[in-house]
């Protein structure tokens, strides 16, 4: 595993909010992790924060509410953490034009501020179960499989590592450190905010919205996702209007891990517009 930068943190909403930047002077691009158990900006975007940085990109990864290092909020809610990332955009102060990543479910919060906020001038969504259209009844029993699995998870190194097995496609990244790190950043009060998201309801949908994406849209998915076929992948990439498809062979759930190297070049590139 690459070492990133040190943490900060700022006031979000009344939470004490981590966040990890990067990389001076070029376009900020705000990175939003996912929801699975042990997803924070230090781990879920830990292969690429550097490299995006010296690819001339101003990054920015924060852990959303309940998540990492950032405070246990008393409202749970995906709607409380769409405003806080909103929020957190708001505190970094661009003066200008962004782009915004998100990886699984952190891809939905991504495109809502897509939606709502024109200063966003690129949009890259990695394999986005969650913001994709539902798809055939083989890719909703996929992904009703694992919301499942994802649900079952309780805070043990060992679940730690085969809930890691799901998500990666090359098995020597799960190494023990791996392990170790996402354990810890899904136990504890983690897990006991985890056991509140549970119990609300999940966002309304917008796949109806997805026409009103106008800027342009990198969608990255990998072909062995053991939650989000890539039906769902070509599915979402009809839905959005000026987007463009990657598919990696060999790679699962975080493509951002199994294919790091090829992956920070690709998102570089269509960042910066090279």
């Amino acid at each position: 595993m690459q070492s990133v930068a040190a943490g900060q943190f700022v006031d979000v909403l009344g939470l004490r909010t981590h966040y990890i930047t990067a990389g001076k002077g070029g376009e900020p691009l705000v990175l939003v992790h996912g929801g699975s158990p042990g997803a924070s900006a230090g781990l879920s975007w830990k292969n690429n924060i550097e490299a995006l940085a010296e690819a001339g990109i101003e990054v920015y990864a924060f852990d959303q509410p309940g998540y990492g290092h950032t405070d246990i909020p008393s409202d749970h809610s995906s709607a409380f953490r769409l405003a806080h990332a909103k929020a957190f955009i708001d505190a970094m102060g661009f003066g200008g034009e962004y782009s915004v990543m998100g990886n699984s479910a952190g891809s939905d919060i991504a495109a809502r501020i897509a939606l709502a906020d024109d200063r966003v001038r690129r949009l890259v969504l990695v394999a986005s179960g969650t913001l994709a259209p539902v798809g055939s009844a083989a890719a909703q029993a996929l992904s009703k499989e694992h919301a499942e699995r994802l649900g079952a998870y309780t805070p043990s190194l060992e679940n730690a590592r085969e809930l890691s097995l799901g998500t990666l496609y090359h098995a020597e990244l799960v190494t023990d450190a791996f392990v170790q790190e996402r354990y810890e950043m899904s136990a504890g009060p983690l897990y006991d905010a985890m056991l509140e998201r549970r119990k609300l309801p999940r966002p309304e949908k917008i796949y109806d919205k997805l026409v009103d994406l106008r800027m342009e849209t990198l969608i990255i998915w990998g072909r062995h996702d053991g939650g989000a076929s890539v039906e769902k992948a070509l599915l979402l990439f009809e839905a959005v209007p000026r987007a463009q498809l990657h598919v990696f062979s060999d790679a699962a759930h975080w493509v951002m891990w199994d294919e790091a190297a090829r992956f920070n070049r690709l998102v570089a590139d269509f960042v910066t517009g090279s």
